[in-house]
């Protein structure tokens, strides 16, 4: 086996460990793992990112924010790459959930090009996913927020992968929204 697809697959087996209780909140409560593997699917698939360090990071992008994961236990199981983009792309759990989405706004725009893909096809997969199946207690009004709210982060990630804005972009416009 190759070494890119090792590397890939330690990833994706410590990300489905992390995430193994976790449940999305959607009706059918798919399981959590399913999002990161989609994301890091997204960045390959339609953004044809082939950067290894990007798509290990996609799958591990909320192992930090969402699990008992530290940044130095990533470091010493990935490298200090991957780590970094994680932590560029975790939000700070300890502030208000108004307060994180300021930050990522705020922070989108400074952020390194791997980090970008990352939130990139984050939003995307998200954003399919409001569209797909509204999650469990979130009213129409909930959902264009989110929308509204991820267009403001994407702006601050223009000009980093041209497919993904593209598929983004086109959301919005189904939702009316303006980016």
């Amino acid at each position: 086996m190759n070494s890119d697809a090792v590397l890939l697959l330690e990833a994706t087996n410590f990300a489905a460990e992390k995430h193994r209780k976790q449940r999305r909140k959607d009706p059918e409560e798919t399981p959590y793992i399913n999002h990161p593997i989609g994301v890091a699917r997204i960045l390959s698939h339609e953004g044809c990112i082939t950067d290894i360090e990007a798509l290990q990071a996609a799958l591990l992008h909320d192992t930090v924010e969402d699990t008992d994961t530290t940044p130095a236990e990533l470091e010493a199981k990935f490298g200090p790459v991957v780590a970094r983009i994680v932590q560029e792309v975790t939000d700070d759990k300890s502030l208000p959930k108004q307060e994180r989405k300021r930050l990522q706004v705020e922070h989108a725009p400074h952020c390194s090009h791997q980090a970008k893909l990352v939130k990139l096809a984050d939003k995307l997969y998200n954003l399919r996913d409001l569209n797909r199946c509204t999650p469990v207690g979130w009213t129409a009004e909930r959902v264009q927020e989110y929308f509204l709210w991820a267009s403001e982060v994407v702006k601050g990630l223009k000009g980093t992968n041209a497919a993904l804005e593209e598929k983004l972009e086109e959301l919005f416009r189904e939702q009316g929204v303006q980016l």
